[in-house]
């Protein structure tokens, strides 16, 4: 092994101010070219970019002889003397200096990589995983590992700035109800017993509250064993933190004075606070969803006084059964869609329980529908006229009686035409928060109500007479999301203080005393010692530096990330173990069907 040449600069720092200078760089070789008559250039790569090296004028004949083994992602160290390229390269930042080397040092040898160390390398995703730690010496891969590291300096900085003491949380937990599946933990010295990889920090964090911290912040690692997304991950990372003695606007006020920070310092763009807010009920009714994009229009409107006494049974019944008929409007692009297209936009809605799409066209010489023998044209250009439509506007329709189903099918439209369409700009950023949610969703699997976000959010003051009767579906809560181009960013409530009201929503998600003392008889027992009013918020930081990167991939802004079906294709993780490392957990393995 040759000796260590002592790094003076990374490879990517070099610029025309260090003519003249000797220096050392350490990394690997991107390629290499052979001139001949003992002239070699080879371009040395490390985190920091790419300098060109050359070998010959002003190079020991046995450095020179040296470089020409030299192959691609072979480590080395060169020392040599920084001058000016005669022939520049203006798409590198060093493509106005080269290193003459003067000494070469081959710390290691490699064989022929099975993927490109190239940004372009158009591999398959699952070879770019196995092979990870190659991978990640791509420029843009290195690139994500700086911006994730500023991304957590940023958070701290602020945090710090702002009153908030950074704590650790257990991460083994016990099981908690009423969210995704736990990811469980055998106990050697418990047997047959488990716990838990936290889900998130919140019964600790509330506990923190108790105890004084006043405030706190965590980033912390979570896990959830639920089916995998392009911006989901079994394991991921929060910004979690709670603030004692707060209500909603006290909270938001923070974490706007954070984003505008985190967009500045990462970004350089100032965003204008205060931000937007929207309830949930607006949010669904203008937009499909509760995290709306708002780079672009298309909103749903409702065309339920329009067409509740027309004659297409479709519209009439969905209105009949309590349902919603509601569209949007595709502006200017129904060029864009030929008729197969609409076929096509007809099929994705029906994975949401859609039975179908109306169209309806504004065309210079009329309009079109696909409903036109249910209605006149008169009643076509009125329901056009509800949303101003205009020549070459394409209205898409859906109906049911489910008004999820309606919501869903629109919200999912919207924003998949909106990128068919190329209207996702990744540099442009609207924020907003989305308030007050529902306390509880029904839950068909169950048969019961669910806490819609935990059983620890507190219900509006307003909303609370309604816990003792029939119409749960009427209380909202003070919840709130952070919304940044159609991705839910993060998440928080206020939470519920009063011991008794916690026992009352326990009831109403019907948890029996026993199911109570035994998941959160801990959590309970410390709420009768004066626990602060208290709330908080967790941001997802891998989505956090999805959206600084401008991707819509998760797994490009994990270091380590798993497949689509959770599994690490480099390390082979999930294994079998052995039998007798299962009989110390005194677990046995059913084999599966």
């Amino acid at each position: 092994m040759d000796t260590l040449l002592k790094r003076t600069h990374y490879c990517g720092e070099l610029r025309s101010s260090d003519i003249g200078k000797r220096v050392t760089v350490d990394g690997w070789v991107s390629k290499t070219r052979s001139l001949g008559a003992g002239l070699i250039f080879s371009d040395i790569r490390d985190r920091s970019g790419i300098v060109q090296v050359v070998f010959g004028d002003g190079t020991p004949a046995e450095t020179v002889a040296k470089a020409a083994s030299l192959r691609s992602e072979y480590s080395v160290g060169v020392t040599g003397t920084v001058r000016e390229r005669e022939s520049k390269n203006d798409k590198l930042p060093t493509g106005d200096i080269e290193i003459v080397a003067e000494e070469l040092s081959l710390y290691s040898e490699s064989d022929t990589p099975p993927i490109y160390i190239r940004d372009d390398d158009n591999v398959s995703g699952e070879l770019r995983l196995k092979y990870r730690y190659l991978d990640l010496r791509k420029p843009m891969m290195q690139n994500m590992l700086a911006v994730r590291s500023k991304l957590y300096h940023v958070v701290r900085n602020f945090f710090y700035e702002n009153g908030f003491i950074e704590v650790e949380t257990p991460v083994l937990a016990k099981p908690t109800p009423e969210g995704a599946r736990d990811y469980l933990v055998p106990s050697r010295v418990n047997p047959g017993k488990f716990y838990a990889l936290p889900q998130s920090p919140q019964q600790f964090k509330q506990l923190l509250m108790i105890a004084g911290t006043d405030r706190y912040f965590q980033i912390a690692k979570c896990y959830r064993d639920e089916d995998l997304r392009a911006d989901r991950q079994p394991e991921f990372t929060q910004i979690d933190l709670e603030m004692s003695y707060v209500d909603q606007d006290d909270i938001l006020a923070v974490q706007e004075a954070f984003l505008k920070r985190l967009f500045k310092e990462m970004r350089g763009i100032d965003i204008q606070t205060p931000l937007r807010r929207l309830s949930w009920d607006e949010a669904m009714n203008t937009y499909g969803s509760d995290k709306p994009d708002l780079r672009f229009g298309f909103e749903l409107h409702d065309l339920a006084p329009l067409v509740k006494d027309c004659s297409f049974p479709v519209f009439r019944d969905a209105l009949e059964k309590g349902g919603k008929v509601m569209g949007i409007d595709i502006k200017g692009y129904s060029d864009k869609f030929s008729r197969k297209d609409v076929d096509k936009l007809t099929d994705s809605v029906k994975v949401f329980g859609a039975k179908g799409l109306v169209w309806i066209r504004v065309e210079e010489d009329g309009i079109r529908s696909s409903v036109s023998k249910f209605f006149s044209e008169d009643e076509l250009r009125a329901i056009a006229g509800e949303f101003g439509a205009e020549k070459n506007d394409l209205i898409l329709i859906v109906a049911s009686e489910k008004k999820e189903t309606v919501w869903s099918s629109l919200g999912f439209l919207r924003r998949d035409i909106a990128g068919k369409l190329g209207l996702l700009d990744p540099n442009r950023f609207e924020l907003l928060w989305v308030v007050d949610f529902p306390m509880f969703e029904w839950s068909d699997e169950e048969g019961r109500f669910m806490a819609m976000h935990h059983p620890f959010t507190s219900p509006k003051k307003e909303h609370i007479h309604y816990l003792d009767t029939d119409e749960l579906d009427k209380v909202y809560a003070d919840a709130y999301d952070i919304v940044i181009n159609g991705y839910e960013a993060g998440g928080g409530s206020i939470r519920i203080h009063d011991s008794a009201l916690q026992k009352k929503i326990f009831e109403v998600l019907r948890l029996s005393e026993d199911d109570i003392r035994n998941r959160f008889g801990f959590f309970i027992d410390a709420f009768k010692y004066g626990a602060p009013p208290h709330g908080g918020l967790a941001y997802g930081l891998d989505r956090l530096c999805m959206l600084m990167l401008g991707t819509d991939d998760i797994r490009q802004v994990i270091a380590f990330p798993k497949n689509q079906n959770a599994q690490c294709v480099m390390s082979d993780a999930p294994t079998t173990v052995q039998k007798k490392d299962l009989d110390l957990l005194s677990i046995a393995v059913k084999e599966a069907e």
